[in-house]
């Protein structure tokens, strides 16, 4: 699923092609990418048109457009891209793709296409409200935390949010509502930057090392935004269709059997939440059993 990098390219696409541009109509393709607007494709489509669309915005791993020229203008688009979701600008006399769901039309003629292979993610409208950090976010999302690359972000209560959970670390990073836009791959990153294991409780986490894995995973990610994010398979694109290259830079994340940067030893795979977690025995030791 793309993580924060890989969304925010995406929003940086967006906000350089499809702000200040009037939405003419909306075809919604399939009923499954609308399946979050609950009033239905026929709703969404007819409460878009008309619409001028004015900021492209992002926290975390969640991207939303801004609506203006409505009845109702403080509600925004929020898209979820789930596992394949792509948000591509087009000229309209290039050829729908295969796995088109949504597209819209601006009465410049140009169009913005969801395009989405496995249908796990979608769009639908919301209003926006007042967040729990702070800002007005769509309603669905107004618990999500802010991200390491938010300029109101607190790194110390980040930190602090960490070490309250009772958890492991790993899954105190993934937790959206402590800290937004780690996912599977960054967190991995992060950890062997940091030299922790994932599986370290977090009550005895210390402010030094809390501080550590969060710069880490900043600094990770913005590597990773410079170079496009990162794709493993041609589902993640940027809005021109251009894929990220960061997964060649990776130094633990599905590096398996292949030696540490640091010290040589073979990167570690494990179970984690139905998924896998990567990391180096010897750089970063699995904490005691509790």
């Amino acid at each position: 699923m793309p993580e924060l990098p890989e969304v925010e390219v995406v929003r940086r696409g967006l906000a350089g092609h499809v702000l200040d541009r009037r939405i003419a109509r909306v075809d919604v393709v399939h009923p499954r990418a609308v399946r979050r607007h609950l009033a239905g494709g026929d709703d969404f489509a007819a409460r878009l048109a008309g619409r001028t669309i004015t900021a492209a915005r992002r926290r975390g791993k969640y991207l939303w457009l801004d609506l203006d020229g409505g009845a109702a203008e403080s509600d925004a688009v929020l898209a979820h891209l789930g596992m394949s979701g792509q948000m591509l600008v087009a000229d309209p006399e290039r050829p729908d793709e295969k796995h088109l769901r949504v597209r819209v039309v601006f009465d410049d003629g140009g169009e913005l296409r969801f395009v989405d292979q496995r249908t796990f993610g979608g769009l639908s409208l919301h209003p926006l409200t007042p967040a729990a950090g702070g800002g007005l976010l769509p309603a669905p999302i107004a618990h999500i935390a802010r991200d390491p690359m938010d300029p109101a972000f607190s790194l110390d209560d980040a930190v602090a949010a960490i070490r309250r959970r009772r958890t492991e670390l790993k899954r105190a990073l993934l937790d959206q509502t402590a800290v937004s836009g780690i996912g599977n791959i960054y967190a991995d990153e992060a950890l062997w930057h940091a030299r922790l294991h994932g599986a370290r409780p977090t009550e005895k986490l210390t402010r030094a090392q809390g501080r550590a894995v969060l710069t880490a995973a900043a600094q990770v990610m913005d590597e990773a935004l410079a170079q496009g994010g990162t794709s493993f398979d041609a589902l993640y694109v940027n809005v021109n269709g251009a894929s990220g290259y960061f997964d060649r830079s990776l130094h633990a994340y599905g590096q398996a059997d292949r030696p540490c940067p640091r010290c040589g030893t073979p990167i570690r795979r494990e179970p984690f939440m139905n998924r896998g977690s990567f990391s180096c025995p010897r750089c970063q030791p699995r904490p005691r059993a509790r």
